[in-house]
């Protein structure tokens, strides 16, 4: 152990003080040595007392002081030197203190009180950083509002123009193909990039993307004359097709950063009930602006002209803007700026000093080394059934609320303010599935709970398969019945999305989270760009049935599939959950 000594040469009626933090000895050492005589030519010492500081070392009872005198030698007078020998007397009670502090500080080194089952549940459920959470859910808000509006407004003023699938098909095939192509690239770069800028900038480019693409409708609505030949080969929809693809993949990086990273952060990576109440505050936020975002294009759409309806949703959009940026940029100052800081340096150096990233001049090196990356990693996550689940859900695009089943029904007769209907009573079950998840986990567990979503989603949308196979759906009393078992099957679809999100984000390592999320998500969207490819060869409204049936099949085999798993864990999933 090393000792520091301070030695002050002064006058002193101490002898040596010895602090020690840690231990006390009862016995005395042996003495020390008799110390010869040093040779001074012009300094002459006398009577001298040392004082000598020690820290960190150990502490003798027995202090004493002597004086060894010795003969003057022919260059040198007499001087005395100290002698140290060590005795407690004069400093029992200051040993005594140090007994005591020395005993307190063993206590809370060695001695951890035990929390109750109550108290470790009130702890998990204490966000890491709430103030930053709620700016969190604020900024959420803001963004998704207008997001869900431009998801509702696209698909239904595109199929006023145009009496077939066709348009939003292909508009729904390019974008998701732009999502497979630059998902893996966006989600590495969100993982190497400074996460506030980087956020910042997308929310930029999204919003570009949104104005860009309400402008080429709002063109292609003032000239409606021109559009009696190929709608696809226009110039205005070419650029509202690259301007689509932009923004959807601008929403999937900011989604998978919310989704995967930040709201881990902010809530707690060992908090597992306050991580759950965040991811399904999200959801209800989420589901809460599609219904509003639905509902009031509906009523606009329902009582004012296209056109201006498309204007009122880009002024809206102009104004979210600053919004989302001033509120992320909250987020991170009420956090203590903790999205700013690297998940793992150790890892990420060692990531970069091994494969290091092509240059940057070649985009298609890139691309492709971030693809493989990406995909490598995604295989290799040890909740890969749960995740491929969630893609095969993606291939039921005709049998949900979207882009195809807004043409549907649009081009079914039905009112705009019915069809918005519609989407809002999908919403709303979707916020009810964010409180009957939390039941579902609480009874049958987290894996259970998914597996019960699934199910009840695959037989409610069976349902409604037959209901539309037997024929009737001319009938406006046949068509709510249909209607109302997808809404139904919402339950079980936003369950699943729910307990899955929290699967993912357990399973998945903090570091690699953005990377396998937007895997993920490009994979989803290879799934749905299929199915819309098969749309636009199969692009005539009296088809629907065919396109429904294969919806279905997906859902059906998302079951099979999760279930499937359930039954036959491997070691690192039961290390993971309890089976």
């Amino acid at each position: 152990m090393v000792g520091v000594v301070f030695v002050s040469p002064t006058k002193l009626s101490s002898p040596i003080k010895m602090f020690s933090g840690r231990h006390l000895w009862n016995n005395p050492p042996p003495p020390p040595p008799t110390l010869s005589q040093p040779r001074f030519s012009n300094l002459r010492l006398q009577n001298i007392y040392t004082r000598c500081s020690l820290t960190n070392t150990e502490v003798f009872n027995n202090i004493v002081t002597e004086e060894l005198h010795h003969a003057p030698s022919a260059d040198a007078s007499s001087c005395a030197v100290p002698i140290v020998h060590l005795n407690s007397e004069p400093h029992e009670t200051e040993s005594t203190n140090l007994l005591v502090e020395g005993t307190f500080v063993d206590m809370i080194l060695t001695t951890l009180p035990i929390l109750s089952e109550e108290e470790q549940n009130a702890i998990a459920a204490m966000p890491a950083h709430p103030a930053g959470l709620y700016a969190l859910y604020a900024s959420c808000l803001a963004g998704n509002m207008v997001e869900q509006l431009w998801n509702f407004a696209w698909p239904a003023a595109i199929a006023l123009l145009h009496p077939s699938l066709l348009p939003v098909a292909v508009m729904g095939f390019c974008t998701k193909v732009a999502v497979i192509a630059g998902g893996p690239l966006v989600g590495k770069l969100m993982d190497l990039f400074p996460r506030v800028p980087a956020y910042n900038f997308l929310t930029t480019v999204q919003a570009s993307a949104q104005l860009l693409s309400a402008g080429m409708i709002i063109q292609a609505h003032m000239s409606r004359a021109s559009l009696e030949t190929s709608v696809l080969m226009r110039p205005w929809f070419i650029i509202l097709v690259l301007a689509g693809a932009v923004e959807r993949l601008s929403g999937l990086a900011l989604g998978v950063a919310v989704e995967r990273d930040w709201v881990i952060l902010l809530a707690g990576t060992n908090r597992p009930i306050a991580l759950a109440q965040a991811n399904a505050i999200l959801s209800r936020i989420d589901l809460l602006c599609e219904i509003a975002g639905a509902s009031l294009f509906g009523i606009l759409l329902s009582k004012y002209e296209t056109v201006t309806c498309l204007k009122l949703a880009a002024a809206l959009m102009m104004w979210a803007l600053p919004v989302v940026i001033g509120l992320t940029w909250l987020t991170n100052k009420l956090s203590s700026g903790v999205l700013d800081r690297a998940k793992c340096p150790q890892t990420c150096c060692k990531t970069s000093s091994r494969d290091p990233l092509p240059h940057a001049d070649n985009l298609v090196d890139i691309s492709m080394a971030a693809i493989k990356h990406g995909w490598d990693e995604y295989m290799q996550q040890p909740v890969l059934p749960a995740s491929l689940a969630y893609v095969l859900l993606c291939f039921n695009v005709v049998l949900a609320p979207g882009g195809l089943m807004t043409a549907f029904l649009t081009q079914h007769g039905l009112s705009p303010s019915l069809v918005g209907g519609f989407s809002c009573l999908c919403a709303f079950m979707g916020v009810g599935a964010t409180f009957m998840s939390a039941q579902m986990v609480k009874k049958l567990g987290i894996l259970k709970a998914g597996a019960a979503g699934l199910i009840l989603q695959a037989s409610l949308l069976t349902m409604a398969v037959a209901v539309y196979w037997s024929g009737a759906l001319s009938k406006q009393t046949s068509l709510l019945i249909f209607l109302g078992f997808i809404v139904l099957s919402r339950l079980g679809h936003m369950s699943y999305e729910v307990v899955g999100a929290q699967i993912l984000q357990t399973g998945i390592p903090p570091s690699k989270a953005n990377l396998i999320g937007a895997t993920e998500v490009s994979i989803a969207s290879l799934a749905e760009s299929i199915i819309l490819g098969v749309v636009i060869i199969a692009n005539d409204v009296s088809h629907f049935g065919f396109l429904a049936t294969l919806s279905l099949l997906s859902v059906v085999a998302a079951a099979w599939l999760f279930c499937k798993w359930l039954a036959n864990p491997t070691d690192v999933q039961r290390s993971l959950f309890s089976f």
